[in-house]
């Protein structure tokens, strides 16, 4: 069975990249076969941070027809069991990506036949990161142990629950003034209380269903770049908040501690796991696979992968 894990967490700095470069490596080094997609369109780096040049095969090929499937632009890594699909050679312009090709590009991620599929969309709350994000209903949150990482943190979980029940409201049977109000509402401002009260007024049979709707979303928390001064029941503490306040399950999975080598790495080009598999932060990366894997044993690789 596939799991598909978009990582998210507002604005950039928090580490999403190299999480999902070093989460996907030591995903992979546990048996599984992993494909990590940047989707950070118009500006991926996220084959730096892997330790790899400008991949000959990418998203791109698969946009414009070249290839079938997106399967095709899966290359693999320094790491064995671990792919990667590009979007460097994508023109600048697919940061404003049609819609069609957005549907088509989440439509074929979820026909990819990894075990393991972690999706590096951009930063902030913009609509293409937002769905990217919700290309599943699982997801890894990333931030910081900073105040305004944490707010950003909380912005961020808010502008995906306004998406998931303005893509609800559009697709379902309610009242017009409902679909208007929504419509008229801002993600960063407007609250999933604010919605919901609106529905209440109109079809208080509907609160429920809506409830329901952001029940079935299961987001796990990282918090990166800890240090030791900090408080380390920090990541408890949101988790509590974010179970007590949101109608998702949260699960905080662990932290992954400072390393000035991290900066080594990228400066360098090269997968931080790899050039430093001894490390804290290598262990933390190492503990948090572990716990999202769980006791799943892993499944042979796909034919044309081996």
């Amino acid at each position: 069975m596939t799991e598909i894990y978009p990582i998210g967490g507002g604005k950039g700095g928090v580490g999403k990249s190299f999480i999902a470069a070093g989460l996907g490596a030591s995903i992979a080094q546990r048996g599984h076969n992993v494909v990590v997609i940047d989707l950070d369109l118009g500006a991926s780096n996220l084959h730096t941070l892997l330790g790899m040049k400008s991949p000959k095969s990418d998203l791109n090929r698969f946009l414009d027809k070249t290839v079938n499937d997106l399967e095709s632009v899966a290359v693999p890594t320094l790491i064995p069991n671990l792919f990667f699909i590009s979007s460097l050679n994508c023109s600048m312009e697919i940061a404003n990506l049609l819609h069609a090709h957005k549907l088509k590009i989440i439509s074929a991620i979820q026909k990819l036949p990894f075990e393991y599929i972690l999706l590096d969309p951009g930063t902030g709350t913009h609509f293409n990161t937002l769905d990217f994000f919700l290309t599943s209903k699982a997801g890894i949150l990333v931030g910081t142990p900073e105040p305004t990482s944490i707010e950003n943190f909380f912005r961020f979980i808010n502008a995906v629950y306004f998406r998931i029940l303005k893509q609800t409201l559009k697709r379902s049977e309610f009242h017009s003034a409902v679909k208007d109000a929504v419509t008229g509402m801002s993600g960063a401002t407007a609250g999933t209380h604010d919605i919901l009260k609106i529905v209440s007024k109109y079809h208080p049979d509907k609160v429920t269903y809506l409830k329901n709707k952001l029940s079935e979303f299961k987001f796990k928390l990282i918090l990166n770049q800890f240090r030791k001064n900090m408080d380390s029941t920090l990541g408890n503490k949101i988790e509590t908040v974010c179970n007590r306040h949101f109608h998702s399950n949260f699960q905080f999975v662990g932290t992954i501690r400072y390393d000035g080598q991290i900066h080594d790495a990228v400066y360098s080009k090269t997968l931080y796991v790899h050039k430093y598999p001894h490390t804290q932060s290598s262990n933390d990366l190492k503990k948090i696979a572990e716990k999202i894997t769980g006791n799943q044993r892993p499944a042979s690789l796909p034919k044309e992968m081996s």
